[in-house]
């Protein structure tokens, strides 16, 4: 199994992952503490001079869903609710190991994917509202709340054009004006230009802001959903700045190959490994391993006929035949660790 075939995955969780070190021994003044000096999250939410809540503050994402919305906003959708070519162009995307992705070339992802990976900083004042992301490529986006409405005809862009309200003490945003380049996760679901985003952000208390976004684009989605998120405040820190380079390394991105149909069906099966139960099904012509050991190593791309490797990190499978041509079993192959899961 060559090393080769993990590269393009590789890279791509390595630009998609947020930075872990920040400055130490910095204490955010002017927040409530315990007696042992931790922040005390629990304390009533601040307010403006104007009785506004104040949702200024280093936010961190919670894991939200089963694998992450940062990996799939859609996990929680029912068949037929994703247009079926947008759903085809998700599983194209992982064929070609996400090469294609705006993380993999330094761009902006989207906004849905930096509002549910990683750490965010509001900057909050009465006519406008400023959001700072870590990673990737240390993006910003400007939130207008002088009444303003949206633009009618706006030139797309990767992150929209916004405008914000308050209703009551829940702040509202409407963002509109997408381009088509931008993924709305890891997994590469796509937006469009028909893309509108409606955020609603509600600090529950001093260290606690609750965020919902829902989605509207009648090209991707049979109808709107809504995705809900808790952000935690991040007392005593800082962001850093994150520069990505690594377009340098685009030449050495491949894809992957295409088994046919019946060559993935021989697959299918339940494996048992370790005494846990491994189900292998095909949608469509991608290959699915459903681990529930591993619910983000669902979705596997072949490299070769019989090999295999996760949409999302280094694992890899590899089907093993006897001398009839059966599946016997296959094994999983995780850094130095290979692991023997045998069908039933």
């Amino acid at each position: 199994m060559t090393v080769r075939a993990f590269a393009p995955i590789a890279l791509v969780c390595a630009l998609s992952a947020p930075a872990a070190a920040q400055w130490t021994n910095v204490k955010t003044p002017g927040i409530p503490r315990l007696a042992d000096g931790r922040p005390n999250l629990s304390a009533p939410a601040p307010r403006t001079a104007d009785g506004k809540p104040d949702l200024s503050g280093i936010w961190q994402a919670g894991r939200a869903g089963a694998y992450g919305y940062d990996y799939d906003v859609t996990q929680t959708l029912k068949p037929g609710d994703v247009q079926p070519w947008a759903q085809a162009l998700r599983f194209k995307r992982a064929q070609d190991f996400r090469k294609d992705s705006p993380l993999a070339h330094c761009m902006p992802v989207s906004v849905p994917f930096l509002n549910f990976r990683g750490l965010s900083r509001m900057v909050q004042t009465p006519q406008m509202i400023v959001i700072l992301y870590e990673s990737p490529n240390s993006p910003h986006r400007t939130i207008f709340m002088d009444g303003r409405e949206p633009p009618k005809d706006p030139n797309p862009t990767w992150l929209g054009y916004s405008v914000g309200r308050w209703d009551g003490d829940t702040l509202v945003i409407t963002s509109t004006g997408f381009n088509d380049l931008g993924w709305l996760d890891v997994d590469g679901n796509p937006q469009t230009e028909s893309l509108k985003l409606t955020e609603r952000f509600s600090r529950k208390d001093f260290g606690h802001l609750g965020l919902d976004v829902t989605f509207e684009d009648p090209k991707v989605f049979a109808k709107p959903f809504t995705l809900h998120m808790d952000k935690t405040l991040a007392a005593d820190t800082e962001l850093l700045e994150d520069v990505c380079e690594n377009e340098k390394s685009g030449v050495h991105l491949t894809s992957g190959v295409s088994v046919p149909k019946d060559v993935l069906a021989k697959y299918a099966g339940t494996y048992d490994l370790a005494g846990r139960q491994l189900v292998v099904s095909v949608q469509g012509e991608q290959l699915i391993i459903e681990d529930p050991s591993a619910p983000l190593d669902r979705l596997f791309v072949a490299h070769s006929e019989n090999g295999f490797s996760s949409s999302v990190s280094q694992v890899a499978v590899e089907f093993v035949r006897d001398a009839r041509g059966t599946v016997t079993h296959f094994n999983r192959i995780a850094g130095a660790r290979t692991e023997r899961a045998t069908r039933k």
